[in-house]
Parts: structure tokens; sequence; C-alpha cells
């Protein structure tokens, strides 16, 4: 297989006919190609369409969830399925233009990039949404280091090895190529692309998914740093305020000793050393705790697929 193209879609009814016909014209005698449609649960006729489709274009491939998880959780299925040695993501709303597939696909195959992110560089969005992005993609860069100018675009391109590497999960989706780094691969490139107005539907962007992203940069950071070690972050700190309490206890035996009159239990000293004492033990007790967990939690990616399109469809490795 030479390429697969995932797309995560929500309620997508009105678009998914043109966006298929227009992937198919495209990839037609140039690549052995499979779309991977991850129904989310859509509640209007999305998955009848896709029935249709399958029956149209033989390169359609479909998974429905039993309800709503969330673009996360339909990358993370998609790539659990894909067989190309390329792997295309992009969304349904027809924003993302099918005719980037080329250049995409030869960047990754010939020119060695792992990842390729798009980047739209004139967006058809409200100022709503556009201020919001720009203003998490530079919050991104400065804390992770990677310069891209979108993070968030849906359409991407991957080496197959690099999406059985990641576990996309959550709200995760927006820092895929922070995982990406963080797995070991260091080939990640950019390319412009076009942005298209929204021909159908409504946007699924809101306030909160804007907040919502500024708290999971906090938390992929610290995953991703101290997921599998954490009480590298936790220990540390207590044990810093384990040994300023202490030290500030021995002080207040000596003076309790040595100067004559010294009310120990009076000072502001005391209680500050008791309290620095208590909370670093909490702290190395929160990293063991931590550490424990990480060695032997589940996997958490575990989402109910109500139907597919294909019979005895198995997960692919690399």
């Amino acid at each position: 297989m030479d390429l697969s193209i995932v797309i995560p879609l929500y309620n997508e009814e009105e678009s998914l006919p043109e966006l298929i016909s227009w992937i198919d014209r495209v990839v037609k005698d140039r690549y052995q190609t499979e779309v991977i449609l991850i129904d989310d649960g859509s509640t209007d006729g999305s998955w009848r369409v896709i029935e249709q489709l399958k029956k149209d274009y033989n390169i359609v491939k479909a998974i429905k969830f039993r309800r709503n998880y969330g673009k996360s959780a339909a990358l993370n299925v998609g790539f659990t399925y894909v067989c190309g040695q390329v792997v295309i993501t992009m969304d349904a709303d027809l924003q993302d233009s099918p005719d980037e597939i080329p250049e995409l696909y030869d960047m990754v195959l010939n020119g060695g990039y792992d990842l390729v992110s798009g980047w739209k560089r004139k967006r058809h969005d409200p100022f709503s949404k556009t201020f919001p992005t720009k203003l998490y993609n530079w919050a991104t860069r400065f804390v992770t280091g990677i310069k891209l100018h979108d993070f968030n675009c849906g359409l991407k391109a991957y080496r197959v090895e690099v999406v059985k590497s990641i576990e996309v999960y959550g709200e995760m989706h927006r820092y895929i190529p922070v995982m990406v780094k963080w797995a070991g691969f260091k080939n990640i490139g950019e390319k412009e692309v076009f942005h298209q107005k929204r021909k159908y539907g409504q946007t699924k962007f809101g306030v909160e998914r804007f907040l919502n992203g500024f708290l999971d940069l906090m938390s992929i950071t610290f995953v991703l740093r101290f997921g599998r070690k954490p009480m590298h972050l936790f220990g540390l700190f207590g044990t810093i305020l384990f040994t300023v309490g202490f030290f500030i206890a021995l002080y207040l035996v000596y003076a309790k000793i040595f100067l004559a009159g010294y009310h120990m239990t009076q000072r502001p000293l005391f209680y500050f050393g008791l309290l620095a004492m208590i909370l670093g033990t909490q702290l190395f007790v929160a990293g063991f705790l931590a550490d424990l967990i990480s060695r032997n939690s589940p996997d958490r990616n575990n989402y109910l697929i109500e139907k597919t399109t294909e019979d005895n469809w198995q997960k692919s490795s690399f």
C-alpha cells in the first residue's frame, strides 16, 4: 500500500461525496490508496452517505464510533489500521485541498521528512478563530522550541513508522508534532497549503477549545517530559522542600537549646519549616505513587466501535 488517508468526521454528510470524489481524482492511477473515514458518532446521515461511498469507490474504508469521542480518538484509531507507506490526515469539511496530496506524499517518501505539517498562511476563518489560533501557535513554539507556524492544521503527512509510534488521546491532536519530536523523529517540516472557506455545515471550533488548548499544552509538556518518570519532578521538588524545612528545624532546635528565652513555637519560621517538611513529604509520596501508576497503567485508548465497512479488519503494525 502506497498511501493511507485518515479523515475524522462529525456530522459532515454534505461534504463527504464531494471530498471523496476529489480525492479519487487526485490519487487514481497514481497510488495504491486507502481512505479511512472515522465517523466520530455523527448524529446526521454521515454513515448512510459513507455506506454509499463504499459502494461507489473501492478506496473507501470506514469505522463508526458508538458515540462522539473527539478528533484525537478518531485519529488514534485510524492510525492503528493504516497500511500505507505514507499516511496523510485531513479534515472532512473541504477546507483542506486534496490537490496538496502529491506534494505532501513526495516530501515524506523522497524528501526525508518524518512529518510534514500544513501551514494555512491565509485563513478564511473569522477573527474569533484566527486570533486564538495565532496566540496558541506562538505559545506552543515558545514552550516546545518546534518552529512550525500552524501546529493544529488537520492536513499533515507522516511516515507510517511515526503514526505507529505515538499515542493520540484526549485533545492532544493539537500537539502531534510535539509528540513526534519526543518520540525521537527529528525531521519535521512544513508546507504552505491552501485554505478554503467552509462550504457546508458549521465549524466545531468554540471558545472552550481555545481555553482547553493551553491547558493541554501544559499537560503534554509534563506528560512527555515526566510521564514515565514522575518521581523526577515530584521527588525533586519534594526533596528540596523537605531539606529546607529540615534545616529550619535544625536551626530552631539549636536556638531553643543555646539561646535563653527563645520560644520556638512563637516564631513564624517554625510554621514555615513545618509546612515545608509536610509539603516535601507529600510531593515525594505523590511522585512515588505516580511512578507506580505509570508503570502499571492499562491502555487508555479504548473506544467502542459500532460498525465498520470491512469484514475481519485487523489492526496493522509496521
